[in-house]
């Protein structure tokens, strides 16, 4: 059941491996518009999603890319910093993307003259994953685990999961931890049992 998505390799330290941002239906416009940097209003973007949807990474394929500069977790630094870095950019014409893990329209400016110009930057929000994306994540994060998640765990799990990046994530993780506790292959009962502890957490 694997899905018909793509990925973009991103290149990381050798002791990290290395890890891929996997683009399906729901993330591609996304994808397509921090490629269209020099189109930005002022050459800057605001880059806002769900926890664990991979803002990071693609901050860092967009720099590692040479397609402008980035500033993570821009919501938290002080605000003469990322007011700096803005004027840098226009100074500049290098496209600046900052990623902002408050969630749209949860980001609060005090100082003015950095609210009005982020105010007039490019917006991106990181949507929930599709189906084919979710798949993909799925399968992704089992195999950076050594884990191999048969069609039919698959089939069994995408009706039923949340649809969220950080869902994904964490299903795996717990998928992982009860076959190495059990010594036990990854199973439809270990599958269950997996997603009904995630769920019984939530």
């Amino acid at each position: 059941m694997t899905a018909m998505t793509s990925q973009i390799a991103l290149p990381l330290s050798p002791a990290n491996g290395a890890e891929n941002i996997v683009v399906g239906p729901s993330l591609q416009p996304v994808i397509d518009g921090l490629m269209a940097g020099h189109d930005w209003p002022y050459r800057s973007c605001i880059l806002s999603g769900p926890a664990r949807s991979g803002k990071s990474l693609l901050a860092r394929w967009f720099v590692a890319s040479d397609l402008g500069d980035a500033l993570d977790g821009a919501d938290r630094l002080p605000e003469d910093e990322v007011f700096h870095a803005w004027n840098r950019a226009q100074a500049s014409g290098r496209p600046l993307l900052l990623i902002n893990d408050a969630g749209p329209g949860q980001w609060r400016v005090t100082l003015p003259d950095l609210g009005s110009r982020l105010g007039g930057s490019m917006a991106l929000t990181i949507p929930p994953p599709d189906e084919e994306l979710l798949i993909q994540l799925l399968e992704e994060h089992a195999a950076r685990r050594g884990l191999a998640l048969g069609d039919a765990a698959l089939a069994f799990l995408l009706p039923r999961i949340e649809r969220s990046h950080a869902a994904a994530e964490t299903l795996v993780e717990t998928i992982d931890r009860l076959s190495l506790e059990r010594k036990a292959p990854v199973t439809i009962s270990l599958v269950r049992d997996a997603l009904a502890q995630v769920q019984g957490a939530n």
